[in-house]
């Protein structure tokens, strides 16, 4: 259809698309490209609307679209649409970011492109891969640590892009698009974002992850959105009504903006859309999304920005189409039932320019392997053991009982660690007070707090702390996670490791030591935390 190209570079000259983008009030373009483009030497033809591009191979022409598009004051989010250059989507190939490539191709494709425009800064993101859905026989999963865990492949790639490649990209992580068999009395779901709950991403820089899920009238909480083989008694998005339509997109994906959460992170709708030719339940199903985007501030790309008709007929999504002499329909012509809505979006106010800095909670899980979100330690920094370490910015302040999870935050005082200075390993009994007695204590020296542990097994191994650049020596109290959770009243920070006891300093403490017992048969688990007034 597109000739490997972005949509509509056949039909209407490449800065006439552009301007047309800018008239319907977008400040922003999620730009679709394959793993195949980045390596497909066979030139571009058929452009005829842009000559000079033909005889390019994809990438140059994707490079000139990205370079127009920033340089009339657009955004551009790079997306990682599909491994092979075609259509998506369906059981097709396209699956996930390894089907019909390994993992490690894909990691070094996003580094590729993500250095490529790493000079251009109005390319503000990387969409790591677009619907992760159910092949023929697999599901992927967020968090089990094999060959399908989508949650540990994105957590690769940010890091990946964010160190090697570009450090100030935005990271969009999409949710589940779809697991399970689509046949009734076989379970299906689509996830989105609800195992973010429990799971969520601490990147080796903070404030860069952007969640993001998918709705259209035609799918569903269950549904699969297909018509006839594939298609399920469950209701579809355009079956419910206002209130339960509102209850399953904030349960699904709103609800992760939710203030002082391990998970707190900006919503992007990244996909949502409708024909012209749309009715009755399709029209209502869109009005109502429109309102939960504007209620929620939720940010949005509509799918698609550019379609093609003939005499208005034939692709009725686009809200801008073009025919194949270069004439153009939009959503805002008198005819388009969706332009006051679609006015209604762009109109509305919501936080705009940078957002207050608030406190941050991210969590870490070393289940599978090494959470080390910290880029100034070094990173095996306890080898052979299992290691939790925080980002540079925050300090450790939450433990499991069996350390499979950590919390860190910045809040009180943010940034703490003093700049030019190394981060110390401690693996020995070095307590100042007996603030857990009969047990062994790694506690920090004077000056120093917790940015990390590390565990063998079950068994503690070490904890690792970093110098301060404000004085440390507030009063200090012991939590116990060996018997219940210990953990503020206000749930400030969220379950950062369902299913364990855990404890956790309040807001205004800092965690200055673990300790742990052998004696009595007790398998030296992470069973308290000293934590000290900042």
């Amino acid at each position: 259809m597109s000739h490997r190209v972005p949509l509509g570079l056949d039909r209407v000259p490449m800065g006439e698309i552009v301007d047309d983008f800018k008239a319907l009030g977008l400040n922003s373009v999620r730009l679709p490209f394959s793993d195949e483009m980045i390596r497909d030497e066979r030139p571009v033809t058929g452009l005829a609307a842009n000559p000079a591009l033909n005889g390019l191979r994809p990438l140059a022409v994707f490079d000139q679209v990205v370079n127009a598009l920033t340089a009339a004051g657009l955004g551009v989010i790079l997306n990682n649409h599909t491994t092979t250059t075609r259509w998506c989507c369906g059981v097709d190939g396209n699956e996930r970011w390894n089907s019909g490539q390994t993992v490690q191709q894909w990691l070094d494709d996003w580094a590729f492109i993500a250095a490529r425009y790493r000079g251009n800064t109005r390319v503000v993101g990387a969409d790591l891969r677009n619907e992760v859905r159910r092949d023929v026989w697999d599901d992927p999963n967020w968090g089990l640590g094999d060959a399908h865990d989508w949650a540990a492949a994105a957590q690769l790639a940010g890091d990946r892009i964010l160190k090697d490649a570009n450090p100030d990209l935005l990271i969009m992580i999409e949710g589940i698009n779809w697991a399970g068999i689509p046949v009734d009395g076989f379970w299906h779901d689509r996830p989105l974002l609800k195992p973010v709950r429990t799971l969520s991403h601490t990147l080796v820089r903070s404030h860069k992850v952007v969640y993001a899920a998918h709705f259209y009238s035609y799918t569903g909480p269950q549904h699969s959105g297909a018509t006839g083989t594939g298609e399920t008694t469950d209701a579809r998005y355009r079956d419910l009504g206002r209130a339960d339509l509102f209850t399953v997109m904030r349960d699904t994906a709103g609800y992760v903006t939710e203030s002082d959460r391990h998970y707190t992170a900006p919503v992007w709708i990244s996909e949502f859309g409708i024909g012209k030719d749309a009715t009755g339940a399709d029209r209502t199903w869109f009005a109502n999304t429109v309102d939960f985007l504007i209620d929620n501030d939720l940010d949005f790309a509509y799918w698609p920005v550019v379609g093609d008709h003939v005499n208005d007929q034939g692709n009725q999504w686009g809200l801008v189409r073009y025919d194949t002499a270069g004439g153009a329909r939009s959503v805002t012509d008198a005819d388009d039932w969706r332009g006051p809505h679609w006015r209604r979006l762009i109109a509305a106010t919501g936080l705009t320019g940078q957002v207050p800095a608030t406190r941050t909670w991210s969590m870490l899980r070393a289940q599978h392997t090494d959470a080390n979100a910290s880029l100034r330690a070094a990173a095996d920094w306890d080898g052979g053991a299992r290691k939790l370490t925080c980002p540079d910015d925050q300090r450790l302040i939450g433990i499991s009982q069996r350390g499979q999870g950590a919390l860190c935050t910045d809040a009180t005082a943010a940034d703490l660690w003093q700049s030019g200075t190394t981060a110390t390993r401690i693996n020995a009994q070095n307590s100042t007070t007996d603030w857990a007695s009969g047990y062994t204590k790694y506690q920090c020296p004077t000056g120093q707090f917790m940015i990390g542990y590390s565990v063998r097994g079950v068994r503690l191994s070490a904890v690792l702390c970093a110098p301060a650049r404000l004085p440390l020596a507030g009063t200090g109290r012991t939590l116990w996670d060996d018997r219940g959770d210990t953990r503020p009243a206000s749930g400030e920070g969220g379950d950062y490791a369902s299913g364990y006891y855990k404890a956790q300093c309040n807001a205004d403490e800092y965690a200055a030591g673990i300790a742990f017992t052998t004696a009595w048969s007790r398998p030296g688990t992470p069973d308290a935390l000293y934590c000290r007034h900042l």
